[in-house]
């Protein structure tokens, strides 16, 4: 049974308050593990074309993911749950960053949370591909992509070069 739009909406509001700095991660956890609306795999296509459309992947992905349940009501509902929560409390901390912004206490520990949200996707990268058992190409696709990110090669040129490949290579394994 697919969920409903307010069932979206109570799910990707508890994404978007526990999802700061990572809600793609929050997400796969909400929808695979704990609701099983989808698998790993269903889940990683929706994050990667959600990542290959412009704008906030997390939205897009909501976006698919809603829609794709309940239509154009379940889109709306993950969408507002996904924000509404964040952005009231979002208003809050920018009075307070307003205000205690220069401090260094608060410049440290919006260091740290940069770094936890890092380490956040990454984990949950490692484990959507442990979980698809990815073939040796595809890894050797992944491994160049994060050489070319470490390389600080810009996002689009690597997205435009390496997702006809990677399509390609997704055809070749399904045929």
């Amino acid at each position: 049974m697919s969920p409903s739009a307010g069932a979206l909406f109570w799910a990707y509001l508890q994404v978007g308050l526990s999802g700061f700095g990572g809600a793609n991660a929050w997400a796969r956890r909400m929808l695979v593990e704990k609701r099983g609306w989808l698998t790993d795999a269903e889940y990683a296509e929706r994050l990667g074309l959600g990542q290959a459309l412009p704008g906030p992947n997390a939205m897009n992905t909501a976006i698919i993911v809603g829609h794709g349940f309940a239509g154009v009501a379940g889109a709306a509902a993950a969408v507002v749950g996904l924000f509404g929560g964040p952005l009231v409390i979002l208003a809050a901390l920018a009075s307070l960053y307003d205000a205690y912004g220069a401090h260094p206490m608060v410049r440290g520990a919006l260091a740290g949370v940069a770094s936890a949200a890092a380490g956040m996707m990454l984990g949950t990268g490692i484990k959507m591909a442990r979980k698809s058992h990815p073939s040796a190409l595809m890894w050797g696709i992944g491994a160049l992509v994060l050489t070319l990110a470490l390389w600080r090669v810009p996002l689009p040129w690597i997205v435009l070069g390496l997702a006809p490949i990677g399509v390609f290579a997704a055809w070749l394994e399904r045929r």
